[in-house]
């Protein structure tokens, strides 16, 4: 007779659990309509599939990049019937490079794109709606970017530095021979650096590299480890060749290798110019970032009389436009290095009516002693996470006007609530298509006292 087992058997409740989607599985399917980021939606056997490189309407076959319950994650692999919608990707690279993933998508489709998922977070995050909405803020659709990321890593099975930009939904590295979203200046670098990388002695040294472009153009090379002195030399000699600064970093702050050159951008509308060393936040698209600043300060209209407050102020990007036409702007940032920063910009544009100061914004705000004296308007431009904490405070500031400048719209939507439950309505709001050929929705948003 056989021996029972003693121990317990579970069955699952409603049956059995249907089968996991292994990666890399090829899938025919029909695409119903679109999400927020831009990725086709459609549905096979009770699952809910999300596409990059599909549009609605489209048969194609997609590819699974990976799955969980009853959502999978996957690109298309061909497009079997095309939408009428549906462009040629200007970029060779755009199926494979994770930055661009609507560039099949017309540019003003795009925008509607934007425009919707912007006003479905207010709607449905905020209970809020703007009383108007603001044509698009738009520039160039290409060759915008001023700065970029370039990822390096050594590869021990082949020997070789990989240099490119990261592969969608993927830790890969997607060789790039050009970019058509990054400004004239630093295409021949990013053309010609892989090769200057891999000539090192050492470049499994390298962590990464930064391009930027503004007063002058700038390479920062980030080490892991020390370089020898031929490599600096032949990382100096590529700057010289290609008309760039280098900078390094290596365990510390990011080093210019001559630090009497200048490096910053101009904002000719004001005749500001601000410092800028490699590793600060700054707008990628200059061009928009100007109408951006010329469209709040057309919004809050300021007065030569009136005192302003500048929440999360970065550099100064909009406290010295609007020093140039208030009484006093009062500036915040965290981080004390960029207050510093920003402090040298004004005394540099010759703009004494700007001050700056470092504070933790989640604090309480109104007992600090720049708070006081009131504010005729504020300003905002938060990270992606928002700010609520600062929101919550803005009866105590009592300003007349707040204007809200978000790179996430869902953190928007939560702050836009707290601030209608202060007493402010939803005077305007629109999106600022700050990176044209991607789904990330930037917007800015007027606020004024009931």
């Amino acid at each position: 007779m056989a021996k029972k087992s003693g121990g317990l058997r579970f069955q699952p409740s409603g049956g059995s659990r249907a089968p996991q989607v292994p990666v890399g599985k090829k899938q025919r399917l029909t695409i119903e309509r679109l999400a927020n980021d831009g990725r086709g939606i459609g549905f096979v056997e009770g699952r809910t599939w999300f596409v990059s490189g599909a549009l609605p309407g489209e048969e194609i076959e997609a590819r699974v990049l990976g799955a969980h319950s009853k959502v999978v994650e996957a690109r298309a692999e061909r497009v079997l019937q095309a939408s009428p919608e549906r462009r040629a990707e200007p970029c060779a690279h755009a199926r494979t490079c994770g930055g661009c993933t609507v560039q099949h998508m017309p540019h003003d489709d795009q925008l509607a794109l934007k425009q919707r998922m912007l006003a479905e977070q207010l709607e449905r995050l905020g209970g809020v709606q703007p009383e108007e909405w603001a044509p698009p803020l738009t520039g160039p659709e290409f060759a915008y970017r001023r700065r970029a990321r370039i990822a390096v890593r050594w590869n021990a099975k082949t020997g070789q530095l990989d240099v490119g930009f990261r592969a969608a939904a993927s830790q890969d590295i997607i060789a790039i021979d050009q970019c058509p979203v990054l400004v004239q200046p630093l295409q021949p670098i990013l053309q010609a650096l892989p090769a200057t990388l891999r000539a090192l002695d050492k470049p499994q040294a390298i962590g990464h590299v930064e391009l930027f472009n503004g007063t002058d153009s700038a390479v920062l090379v980030r080490h892991t480890a020390a370089l020898g002195p031929a490599d600096l030399e032949r990382l100096q000699l590529f700057c010289r060749e290609h008309q760039a600064q280098l900078w390094l970093q290596g365990a510390g702050e990011p080093q210019p290798h001559d630090a009497a050159l200048p490096l910053g951008y101009r904002m000719e509308a004001w005749n500001v110019e601000l410092a800028y060393r490699p590793g600060d936040f700054v707008q990628v698209n200059a061009p928009v970032n100007e109408a951006m600043v010329a469209q709040a300060l057309s919004w809050l209209a300021p007065r030569p009389d009136e005192r302003m407050l500048d929440l999360f102020c970065g550099l100064g990007n909009f406290a010295l436009p609007l020093a140039r036409q208030s009484a006093e702007v009062v500036a915040v940032e965290g981080v004390q290095t960029m207050v510093d920063r920003a402090a040298q910009n004004a005394v540099s544009n010759q703009l004494g009516n700007a001050h700056f100061f470092q504070a933790d914004l989640s604090n309480p705000l109104a007992d600090t002693a720049w708070a006081q004296g009131g504010f005729a308007a504020v300003l905002l431009d938060p990270p992606r996470d928002g700010a609520l904490q600062a929101v919550r405070q803005m009866a105590s500031l009592a300003p007349e006007r707040v204007l809200y400048v978000s790179c996430n719209p869902a953190t928007l939507a939560r702050d836009s609530a707290e601030l209608q439950a202060q007493g402010y309505r939803l005077k305007r709001a629109g999106i600022l298509d700050m990176f044209p050929q991607t789904a990330h929705v930037e917007a800015m948003a007027l606020f004024v006292r009931q």
